[in-house]
């Protein structure tokens, strides 16, 4: 099986960054997606250069940060600020969803980087509002996706590029070696295969801005042990990015 092991939140702050660095040098994690709208995104692109083996896609945002596009008044409070619940994309503007979206894919490719793949911050690419322009920007942009169906519990309905299998279950207060494992194992019937992780480092922007913190330091810990690397080499797994799936 070829599998990706994905870490979301790239830019998120420095002791985001730097975690997500530390988990691919010297563990598992070979992919990552940048939030271009947070304030680690230029340290990310910095990291990211340092370390091209690393696959790096963006992390679409509508709920997290400022929008990048400034008129995206569906999607925004008065200040520039996106509404944190997802709840409001079902009354947003398709055509503001579009806007800020092309905007941050290309503060991305303005960095010099190289595409590899769209994702989104807490799901939203999957919301029913939103999937269909981010398959058109995937087709655009001629990239992959992170697999929206299996987070509805459904195959896969139209042509895209994406993994077979898609796990968001390393997540939250009940990690451990034996969880990866075990996801690795669930998915080991598939040729390709996304597990999406959330490793850091702690700082003040974590502690202070988002509600999922003390985890991401067990996740760390967890992708860079010898159990889950040992394990992955005794079943054959290769570890890719989304480069190699097109």
């Amino acid at each position: 099986m070829k599998l990706i092991v994905n870490a979301d939140d790239f830019g998120y702050s420095k002791g985001v960054n730097l975690g997500i660095v530390e988990a691919h040098i010297n563990g598992v994690v070979s992919s990552a997606t940048m939030m271009v709208n947070m304030p680690g995104f230029e340290h990310a692109v910095q990291l990211a250069k340092e370390n091209p083996r690393l696959g790096v896609g963006v992390h679409l945002v509508l709920t997290c940060g400022n929008a990048v596009h400034p008129e995206v008044p569906s999607l925004t409070d008065h200040t520039g600020a996106f509404l944190r619940k997802s709840q409001h994309l079902m009354d947003a503007s398709p055509e503001d969803i579009e806007r800020e979206f092309v905007a941050q894919i290309e503060r991305f490719l303005q960095s010099g980087l190289l595409l590899s793949h769209l994702d989104s911050h807490h799901h939203v690419h999957a919301h029913e509002a939103v999937l269909p322009i981010v398959l058109q920007l995937a087709e655009r942009y001629q990239v992959p996706i992170r697999n929206p169906w299996t987070l509805a519990g459904e195959g896969q309905k139209q042509e895209s590029i994406t993994t077979q299998g898609f796990s968001h279950r390393f997540y939250g207060d009940q990690l451990s070696a034996d969880l990866f494992c075990e996801i690795v194992d669930e998915w080991g019937g598939c040729a390709t295969a996304e597990i999406m992780t959330h490793p850091a480092y702690l700082d003040d922007e974590v502690l202070t801005g988002s509600s999922y913190h003390l985890p991401r330091t067990k996740e760390l810990q967890i992708l860079t042990s010898k159990q889950v690397s040992e394990y992955l080499e005794k079943k054959g797994v290769q570890l890719v990015t989304f480069h190699d799936i097109r």
